[in-house]
């Protein structure tokens, strides 16, 4: 089997094209909830989405709680209720910090929108920092480097390829795994972040298109083409190196638990990819739009 392998990938050469999609991605964290809660891991802002302008301040380290009022917004501190006078909110930290929401510390900044008397909360946040709270959260942060930097680009290449699947609910992907599980900040490890790092920017494509990477935890020893219907010409059915391991998830695209067995017999990520996936190529983000 390992000689099939190293056969199929002396076959494919990597090829680095330049793309120019989006890259900023909104990540709905809660959907039609009656109060969250919020705060800045350094001194913050409220500012209404509306008209650019600063509602109140917030102090760094204290905990608020933020609620629909009529059509607009009330938040609560101290025992006390005080009116926001916005349906359309941004909580951002005043200078490097973080922002809190769902009991965790994201990058970036929160939106929270009125929506019917319920608030949707959706975290605003560069790709990269996004991809760097989906793969330990996706993949534990134990497992190899090679195989984090695998799934490092299979997420990034979905993320993108997905932009906009949820904008009925005014953001871009769930923070489940009904899309990508993301932890924000407070999963982060240097090792996983390391792995992102040393994969900025880059997808994989099909016919110079970024592909939607499916992936699941195990296949049980095959992977399949498809679970809905539909076959996509990037997908293959291939033993998925996880045959001691039951089947989790739909089994498409690539294994998580093949990929670490074959990062630890000593395959890279860009092998593992090439692997799960056919007829694919590697494409780098244009590092332009990152400044």
């Amino acid at each position: 089997m390992k000689k099939t392998i190293i056969a199929i990938f002396a076959a494919l050469i990597i090829n680095i094209l330049s793309l120019n999609p989006c890259y900023a991605i909104k990540i709905g964290l809660l959907t039609s909830v009656s109060s969250t809660a919020i705060g800045t891991s350094v001194k913050g802002v409220i500012i209404d989405a509306n008209t650019n302008k600063t509602i109140c301040e917030l102090e760094a380290m204290k905990g608020y709680e933020i609620k629909p009022y009529h059509g607009i917004m009330a938040i609560r501190y101290g025992g006390k209720y005080y009116k926001i006078d916005s349906n359309n909110i941004v909580i951002k930290p005043a200078s490097a910090g973080f922002v809190s929401a769902k009991g965790k510390w994201y990058r970036g900044i929160i939106m929270i929108r009125n929506y019917n008397k319920k608030l949707t909360v959706i975290n605003d946040v560069p790709l990269e920092d996004y991809i760097k709270g989906v793969v330990p959260a996706e993949m534990p942060s134990s497992w190899e480097y090679e195989a984090h930097k695998a799934q490092a680009i299979a997420a990034r290449s979905y993320a993108l390829a997905n932009l906009g699947k949820r904008g009925a609910y005014g953001y871009d992907l769930k923070d489940t795994p009904e899309d990508q599980a993301y932890s924000g900040a407070s999963a982060e490890t240097n090792g996983t972040n390391a792995a992102v790092d040393d994969t900025k920017g880059i997808v994989l494509t099909h016919n110079t298109k970024v592909i939607s990477a499916f992936y699941s935890a195990s296949a049980g020893g095959q992977t399949n083409t498809n679970s809905w219907g539909t076959s996509l010409p990037y997908l293959r059915s291939v033993p998925s190196f996880d045959e001691n391991i039951k089947k989790n998830g739909h089994g498409v695209g690539m294994s998580q638990h093949g990929a670490n067995n074959l990062a630890k017999q000593g395959y890279n990520a860009y092998q593992i990819l090439q692997y799960f996936y056919k007829d694919i190529k590697f494409a780098r983000i244009n590092p332009k739009s990152y400044n």
